[in-house]
């Protein structure tokens, strides 16, 4: 496996050891020991997975203190575009957010500490996405930004995306006062 560090300070993009054959491929995705040793050293508590169609967005969603997740991402199928944005109000990328694409054929994983939104839009009919959590979902600590905040400035690359009721009334970021 091979842990990428990002811009943002936290972010890590992990690219695990591929092998194919002609029966298939096999590789680990998770091995907690690899991922202690390279800087992660959540536990993870809770696994989540959705079934979404082309231009479906969740997000950009986080669970509130004490209740924050950490999240390690991928796509089991389909493709999406994934977003996090830093929420951490003593960082110097507060506010700032970092894209990646995730896919069934890139097999590439995204860790996003707690403090970040997250959020990402479907980019293929059928998208299976996966993720652990370090935490256990607490509805009364949920909350979430707007997809299209204008201060966010986040190139979707969609205009009018499938949305939740939830998301479409989420808040603004020069409404929000962050928790992290």
């Amino acid at each position: 496996m091979e842990f990428k560090r990002c811009e943002i300070e936290g972010l890590v993009i992990i690219e695990p050891t591929v092998f194919k054959d002609d029966r298939g491929y096999f590789y680990e995705a998770y091995n907690a020991i690899d991922f202690q040793n390279n800087g992660i050293p959540d536990v993870f508590v809770q696994d989540n997975e959705s079934l979404s169609q082309k231009n479906v967005l969740r997000g950009l969603h986080f669970q509130k203190p004490p209740y924050g997740q950490a999240k390690l991402i991928r796509v089991i199928q389909g493709k999406v575009l994934d977003v996090a944005v830093d929420l951490r109000k003593n960082s110097t990328t507060y506010g700032k957010h970092f894209t990646l694409e995730l896919s069934a054929e890139n097999k590439k994983m995204f860790y996003i500490p707690a403090g970040f939104a997250h959020g990402f839009l479907t980019l293929e009919d059928d998208t299976i996405f996966s993720y652990k959590c370090s935490n256990l979902y607490n509805k009364d600590a949920e909350d979430s930004l707007s997809w299209d905040d204008k201060d966010l400035n986040i190139d979707w690359n969609v205009d009018n995306p499938i949305l939740s009721e939830k998301d479409k009334r989420a808040q603004n970021f020069n409404e929000f006062i962050t928790p992290f």
